[in-house]
Order: structure tokens, then sequence, then C-alpha cells
């Protein structure tokens, strides 16, 4: 796995025939890691230079810099030293739930390399007191009891109904990846959760074509909350994705795939 930055990260060349049409740089959710996205790799094909970061001490990721006071803005210091490694001056920026929440400090702090914005499963609110109460007990409960804790918790959030149903194997896939990252790492992004700003101020300053996506059966970040990000960003589009809850890349890749493939080919 290459390391540019001092960040480890998957990558994907668009094949020689391919028109070149940039970069897209993929962002994960947590408690997961960069692996969650190797479908999406596939992007590449159509002309895409497609990086998936992992952020610090996730599985693979890199591990000489520090988790246990990590902040939403160091990781998207992390982003703007991989994007520099790599030569890398614009970017589409796709973030899933944290993933989305890191596109949105790139946004406040280093917009001028962003070109176009997709936030999946994602709000723009920050935590509420209730909220914070939550990752404490998340960081209480990793602590103590370990990864496979996080993940009996965490896999009935993150996936919707259907999946957890019908698709067996989506469920020991996300699994796998919660159970593949240390407790300290996950500890860390408790930490790198809390610490982030609100960024609903923000919205309306966004003036890069963005896409909003959310799973119709996602309860972390609901529906309601994706048209509230929608309708905050002046132009974007709003993808609602069925059968699927917060993982929706995971969980509906094909449809997923469509969505930002549509996007990236009609406004980028």
């Amino acid at each position: 796995m290459p390391t540019a930055g001092g960040v480890r990260y998957l990558e994907a060349l668009p094949p020689p025939s391919a028109r070149a049409r940039g970069a897209l740089i993929l962002l994960h959710a947590f408690p997961l890691n960069a692996r969650m996205w190797e479908g999406q790799l596939t992007l590449a094909a159509n002309g895409w230079h497609v990086v998936a970061p992992h952020m610090r001490q996730a599985a693979g990721g890199t591990e000489d810099r520090p988790t246990a006071s990590v902040t939403m803005d160091d990781y998207a210091a992390d982003i703007v030293d991989l994007l520099d490694a790599l030569h890398i001056e614009e970017v589409v920026v796709c973030g899933l739930s944290m993933g989305g929440y890191l596109a949105l400090a790139l946004m406040r702090h280093a917009p001028s390399y962003i070109r176009g914005l997709i936030l999946a499963d994602t709000k723009g609110q920050a935590d509420t007191p209730q909220a914070l109460e939550g990752r404490q007990a998340m960081l209480a409960l990793v602590q103590r009891s370990g990864v496979e804790a996080v993940a009996d918790e965490m896999v009935p959030k993150l996936l919707g109904e259907t999946t957890r149903a019908r698709h067996p194997e989506v469920v020991a896939r996300v699994r796998a990846l919660i159970t593949s990252n240390s407790a300290d790492s996950i500890a860390g992004s408790v930490r790198a959760l809390m610490s982030r700003a609100d960024s609903m101020a923000l919205l309306p300053s966004i003036r890069v074509p963005a896409l909003v996506i959310v799973g119709d059966e996602d309860t972390v970040t609901p529906v309601s909350v994706a048209q509230e990000l929608h309708a905050g960003i002046a132009g974007a589009e709003l993808a609602r994705i069925p059968q699927a809850g917060h993982l929706t890349n995971l969980e509906s890749p094909a449809a997923f795939h469509a969505a930002v493939d549509r996007f990236l080919e009609h406004r980028i």
C-alpha cells in the first residue's frame, strides 16, 4: 500500500485509453477504513485518478501520527499533505458519514483544492449534547470491551433493515472492516468526531457542484437531515438510495456508483 505525505492510501489509476478526468478522493466512514471504498475504485475506468486514504492508524493506515488528541482539522491537514505529495491541485471530494464531516472541514480550510463535492449519509450540524454523551459512551465501550463490542453496537445502526435481513455478506463485511481497526484508532476517531465544528453556516458559501446522497433506510443521518444539507448548498443535487441505510456505497453499490458517475459525468 503506497504512502504519500505521511498518509497511506488505496489508489486506482485510469487506463491509458481513458480520457483523464482528474482526481477523486474518497473519505471513509467511522468506524471503518479506506477498504470500504474498494468497490468504488472502478470509477478509475472512466478516467478518474481515485484515491482512498486511511485516517490515522485505521487498519493499514499511518502509524507514526498520534491519535490521542486528533481533531477533524488534523484529519483535514493530513489530506492536504496527501494531495500535495501526489501533486494534485484540484480534486472532487467524496465523503461518507465521518468522511462527509472531513469533506466539509476541507471545504472550510482548503477550498481552493476542491472542484466538486459529494456528501453521502452525513450532516452539517455539530454534535448535540445528547450526541456528545453517546460519543463518550462509545469511548468508554471501546476502552472497556474492545473493537468487537463496538462492532456489536454499530453494525445494526450503520446498516439498513433490508441489508440486515437480506444481505448477510454485507453485514459480515462491515463487521470485518470495523474489527480490523485497533481500539486506539477507533477512540481517536471518536475524539475527532467530537471536535468537529458546525458547518451549517458554511453551506451557503459552497460554489462548486455538489451532490448529496442518502439511503432511504438511514437512521443515523436520515433523509430529513440530508434534505437540510441539500437545501443549504445552492444548486446541489440530491440522490436517494432505496433499500439502503447509512453505508450506501456498501449496501447498494450499483445505485451509489450510478449516482456518483452521473454527477461526475454531467456536473464536473
